[in-house]
């Protein structure tokens, strides 16, 4: 089996490169999905977030209210340090229960988006990085997501910068260009990885 770390900032088309991999035969991991399903309705995760943050940050459905939550823990790194002690063991099993699944020549790729801002690196095999400029990526932020630039950049400066990303990286792809620029590259990609099993 090859782990594979997938991270690429906001707007570089990391999801869609993890999408593009799954249909060539990747197992995907997608750390946002199990972040998710570890606080979904009637789960230990969301029961242990109620517990430490009230009742508050559910919804009228029982799901949580995720604008509540981040309203609460956004501002305070206390408060975010005691939500990530919740979550980010949740999602550490579930991923290795996923992984488990796993054949011995399978791809297994981690699709983590903050892999370079917590030091994850050194968790994978390999570690690539979907790549854009940043005019790029605030190009897609403003006119597929609806943000204005300053909301554009203001979350690409609260992640890590193009440069610390492009340092961790074992692989870079470029998407700099359209889907149809991209789909070849990822192809190549994938033949790369399959070598390396």
């Amino acid at each position: 089996m090859l782990r594979i770390g997938l991270t690429g900032g906001i707007g570089a088309g990391k999801s869609e490169v993890s999408g593009q991999l799954a249909a060539l035969g990747a197992l995907i991991v997608d750390s946002d999905l199990i972040a998710r399903e570890v606080v979904a309705p009637g789960t230990d995760g969301l029961r242990a977030v109620v517990a430490e943050f009230g009742p508050s940050v559910l919804r009228a459905d029982g799901s949580l209210d995720r604008p509540a939550l981040g309203a609460l823990v956004f501002a305070d790194p206390e408060r975010l340090a005691a939500l990530n002690a919740i979550v980010h063991p949740l999602v550490r099993a579930r991923s290795a229960e996923l992984e488990a699944a796993a054949g011995e020549r399978d791809v297994v790729v981690h699709d983590v988006p903050l892999l370079a801002e917590n030091g994850l690196a050194p968790l994978y095999d390999q570690v690539v990085v979907v790549d854009a400029s940043d005019e790029v990526r605030i190009d897609r932020l403003v006119r597929l997501r609806g943000m204005t630039e300053a909301e554009a950049r203001a979350r690409m400066a609260a992640q890590a910068d193009r440069q610390t990303r492009l340092a961790i990286a074992d692989l870079v792809i470029d998407n700099s260009g359209t889907l149809a620029e991209l789909a070849p590259r990822v192809q190549e990609l994938w033949e790369t990885l399959q070598k390396r099993v």
